[in-house]
């Protein structure tokens, strides 16, 4: 007899529809599994049949067939358990069939017949009110309220598979009652602004690289609080919106690292990865793809601390996540696109000792110091949009009075302010929403420049040898800084303040307007 029941297997974060049948044949008792199936699917034999057994079920002793269809598909994973066991169940006639013609399933069985948590449920939940809108997803109880983030969707979590049964057999699996939405109030977060002593161009820089996802590198002596710096960069961005929130969430949740918080915030994720994280850490990879750092930190922060103390190539891996916000990670028999779209922050000391530009102390080589700048590549510096040398804070000033720092909530004002003003320019170009990512070419013919910003702009782009990515990037840095200033034309002003935070060829002194200043 042949019973299937429909599931779904995820592939970065989208998910696609399987179906799970179960033929039940005269022959020998054994199994045999088709369909593409990774080892822990294969694993699901034993698992199901041990399940089964523990709750009181036959496994008849016949020929059993399960076949994962689409068979071209990979499948990996645990979420598989569960439709396995029903489709068998059903095939034996232990479960009426009809009961699973409206449901898709997922879930991991332990011994017990318990249902576990499985990853990408978020992303199979979107797929099931898309493809099949009034059908029931069943899910286990952990994985319930990252189901219910998707609206109108009719969703289950029985404890057991028993239970499961219970209810399928007297017609229909028990709903779950209406869960909140994904977005909730703003976090506060305990890291604010205020708590910087000094530091005006650094903040002034942070305040920038909010308003429009420019990237950011912090170059400074060791303790000068560029760390701390980079930690308050979250308090002044927007919070996530709605949509926003479901992406991070559904990274997260194929990363398995979703926690009960994460599904009613809307704080950014900050990412940290140490410096020596590898290539597929910081990128994404292995057999089974799996997203790096790039991706956790989605529309959100990611910072590398010590940045010049990682290997040259892992640095150079963040150049196209940088450009094209995604990253796709090719294997023999797949390709996974992961989204990436993070402000990029990095810190690091001048030279080895960290003394550089710190008046005598430094005791350096020259050579020591180029060798040491030679990890960051041209290509990649020229990526980062803010480069801003932080000097260090005299201690008589650090406990003196700070009651005139501003606070993280009054920037953040200014910051969704800005973007607010991009939204409204923007929106007649698809999928732009900042001024970062926006067409530096639109910007050049339409973003308001005056005669004497463009003057200036051409002065300095021969002047400074600027690459065509360069000139651009002058420019989305510009229109930022006129946004966050409320000014409808990109003037000189803006221009000039945008001119200083290319880095400068200055091994004494560093990068950015302290060292343009000098």
């Amino acid at each position: 007899m042949l019973a299937s029941v429909r599931s779904a297997a995820v592939l970065g974060i989208d998910a696609t529809e399987i179906t799970v049948e179960v033929d039940l044949a005269r022959g020998l008792p054994n199994w045999f599994m088709v369909g593409l199936a990774a080892s822990a699917v294969r694993e699901a034999r034993e698992r199901v049949s041990a399940a089964l057994t523990n709750t009181g079920f036959e496994i008849p002793p016949k020929r059993t067939t399960v076949n994962l269809a689409p068979a071209d598909t990979i499948k990996t994973g645990t979420a598989f358990d569960l439709p396995i066991a029903l489709a068998l169940l059903a095939a034996s006639g232990q479960l009426p069939a009809r009961s699973l013609r409206d449901l898709t399933v997922v879930g991991e069985l332990g011994l017990d017949g318990t249902l576990r948590p499985v990853r990408g449920v978020l992303s199979i939940a979107r797929a099931v009110k898309r493809a099949h809108p009034g059908t029931t997803l069943v899910v286990p109880p952990a994985n319930a309220h990252e189901a219910q983030l998707v609206s109108d969707l009719a969703v289950a979590a029985p404890v057991t598979l028993a239970e499961l049964v219970r209810q399928l057999g007297a017609g229909s699996p028990q709903l779950l009652a209406e869960a909140p939405s994904a977005a909730a109030s703003l976090d506060v977060t305990a890291e604010d602004l205020s708590d910087v002593v000094g530091q005006s161009s650094a903040r002034r820089a942070l305040e920038i690289a909010a308003a429009g996802e420019h990237a950011l590198m912090l170059i400074g002596p060791p303790g000068a609080g560029k760390t701390m710096l980079a930690r308050r960069l979250g308090g002044i961005l927007p919070p996530l919106s709605e949509a926003e929130a479901l992406e991070v969430i559904a990274v997260h949740s194929v990363a398995g690292l979703l926690t009960p918080d994460r599904l009613v915030s809307t704080r950014r994720p900050f990412r940290a990865p140490h410096h020596t994280t590898s290539v597929a850490g910081l990128i994404g990879g292995g057999s089974v793809p799996r997203p790096g750092e790039v991706s956790l930190a989605h529309h959100g922060v990611l910072f590398i601390d010590e940045m010049l103390e990682a290997p040259r190539h892992v640095l150079d891996a963040l150049r196209q996540p940088m450009e094209d916000r995604r990253v796709t990670i090719a294997r023999a028999a797949q390709a996974v696109t992961w989204p990436a779209h993070f402000t990029f922050v990095g810190a690091s000391n001048p030279c080895p000792c960290g003394r550089a530009g710190d008046g005598d102390q430094c005791r350096c080589s020259q050579a020591e110091i180029d060798r040491y700048r030679a990890r960051l590549s041209g290509p990649l510096a020229d990526r980062i949009d803010l480069h801003v040398h932080v000097g260090r804070v005299r201690v008589d000033e650090l406990g003196a009075a700070n009651a005139q720092a501003e606070r993280s909530d009054a920037v953040r004002a200014r910051v969704v302010a800005a973007r607010d003003r991009q939204r409204v320019r923007y929106a007649s170009l698809p999928g732009v929403v900042t001024n970062g990512s926006a067409p530096a070419r639109w910007i050049e013919r339409h973003g308001g420049i005056t005669t004497d910003a463009r003057k200036l702009l051409l002065d300095a782009a021969e002047r400074l040898r600027l690459s065509a990515r360069a000139y651009h990037r002058v420019l989305r840095v510009a229109r930022t800084i006129a946004d966050l200033d409320g000014a409808e034309s990109l003037d000189a002003n803006a221009l000039a303040e945008a001119l200083r935070y290319r880095p400068v060829e200055n091994p004494a002194l560093g990068s950015g307007p302290d060292a343009a200043d000098a």
